[in-house]
């Protein structure tokens, strides 16, 4: 599948005047995109595929049963239904406000092709001229989608407690269009016998759980992938009744859902579910829309000279036409350098806005970039000139030995999280989550020798990445 982008720069003459006697024509320089998932419409599961894993679901279930180990119990249906959570989270390390936008509910509509029906008497769902309507609820990452696929960023958990009765993990996982291969994903049956499906899970992140292995409440399962049929990292959550598959579920309530009368959810989000994914700095224009699979290069940066470009960025999800986003850029003595308001053209799943100035940085210290939108106000900081104490010791920071061999050791005085390595490509080769807070030492002996980066953080969530090179 292909993911494409409507590009628009709006340039228009807007005269401002602040209480600091400066303008400034914002839409000059304003670039915005709208990012679309799956315009293709591609199916995330084949009809094949699908009785395949029902029917492996199902012979599991019955060896579990036969085994007395089956969980589910015919006297349980009595306690009624699940009440899900969110089955995605943020991974620790990383501070995106939220990391996923949705791109297609199920379709109530089963006559095809283009006739949709969503659970809220909508259009955001698909279907294909070959008959499939949409059983699920897509939940793609966003923004830069394949660097957090490879960072592992967002994690799958369980949105409700079960036993797990089928997995599958090994498949590639880098899919950008239709190619009739199997996913890597989880399948949960609960307490009253409905069945979740957790679709297109990254290689190697699957959990390493058995089936018949029970899990709890908000577990995680998984990270998001693209393994098979998709066309970016998404998960595919699906619900049925029961294991004959005799009732699919939309765990969403609304007007136009006829599969069931109460939702599914513990909290159900709005169908705008309209917000702020991430407020950021960079230090050149972020590259978010690159050839599939191609990581994005984010060019993200917290640290700059008085004299730097600053390209400001916000990412949305669920942008309605008409909405209102207000921005400010704060001085370190808190006050307003620019503040404005922008009205949303378009309603789009995703989209993002940058803006970038030079030669206005007239202060030295902790600047903010500031974004209010659907309810989030979202304050991102950055240096401009004089290091903050803590950077100045992250800058303290150094590896050893470098060129390395099998190993090499990070000094420093701070408290480190985590640390990864990626290729030249921006590829990330391995995480490494510390726990003793006591050394830092990174095994390099299934590396090939070539230059990599490596990228440190601390326990406060701050930064610093150094060139590596393995001899």
């Amino acid at each position: 599948m292909r993911h494409t982008f409507t590009l628009s720069l709006f340039i228009f003459f807007l005269l401002a005047s602040f209480q600091f006697s400066m303008a400034q024509d914002f839409n000059s320089v304003m670039t915005s995109a709208e990012y679309v998932f799956n315009q293709d419409k591609i199916p995330c599961v084949t009809p094949a595929q699908r009785e395949a894993i029902k029917t492996e679901t199902q012979n599991n279930i019955k060896q579990l049963k036969q085994e007395n180990k089956l969980a589910f119990k015919e006297s349980n249906r009595l306690g009624g239904h699940p009440l899900f959570i969110w089955p995605l989270q943020q991974a620790a390390g990383f501070n995106y406000n939220n990391t996923w936008a949705i791109s297609g509910y199920v379709d109530h509509n089963a006559n095809y092709p283009n006739q949709l029906t969503d659970y809220n008497c909508g259009t955001r769902t698909y279907d294909s001229a070959s008959g499939y309507n949409h059983q699920g609820v897509d939940m793609y990452l966003w923004p830069f989608i394949w660097k957090q696929m490879d960072d592992s960023q967002t994690e799958i958990i369980a949105a409700a407690p079960g036993q797990i009765i089928a997995k599958h993990d090994g498949e590639f996982d880098r899919s950008c269009n239709f190619n009739n291969n199997i996913w890597n994903a989880v399948y949960i049956q609960h307490n009253d016998g409905s069945i979740a499906w957790y679709g297109h899970m990254k290689n190697g992140s699957v959990t390493t759980k058995n089936v018949g292995d029970m899990v709890s409440l908000g577990e995680v399962i998984g990270t998001v992938g693209s393994s098979g049929n998709s066309t970016g990292p998404h998960l595919h959550f699906e619900i049925y009744t029961n294991s004959s598959y005799s009732q699919l579920i939309d765990p969403f309530s609304g007007t136009c859902n006829g599969m069931n009368t109460d939702s599914w959810w513990n909290t159900q989000i709005p169908y705008n579910y309209s917000g702020i994914n991430a407020v950021l700095t960079h230090s050149a224009e972020p590259v978010v829309f690159p050839a599939c699979p191609t990581p994005e290069t984010p060019n993200i940066s917290n640290s700059f000279e008085t004299d730097d470009t600053i390209y400001f960025a916000t990412y949305l999800r669920d942008q309605v036409a008409g909405d209102n986003i207000h921005l400010s850029i704060i001085k370190p003595d808190n006050t307003i350098l620019y503040d404005w308001n922008i009205t949303a053209s378009t309603t789009s799943s995703s989209w993002y806005y940058y803006w970038y100035y030079s030669g206005v940085f007239d202060q030295e210290g902790e600047w903010k970039w500031q974004v209010s939108y659907g309810g989030d106000t979202i304050t991102h900081t950055f240096q401009v000139g004089a290091l903050s104490i803590e950077e100045e010791t992250m800058e303290t920071t150094s590896l050893y030995p470098n060129p390395a061999t099998e190993s090499v050791t990070i000094k420093t005085p701070r408290n480190l999280q985590s640390a990864s390595i990626y290729d030249v490509s921006g590829k990330l080769i391995k995480n490494i989550f510390f726990t003793d807070n006591v050394t830092y030492t990174i095994d390099l002996s299934n590396m090939a020798k070539g230059m990599y980066f490596l990228t440190v953080v601390s326990s406060e969530n701050d930064q610093e990445r150094f060139k590596l090179i393995k001899k």
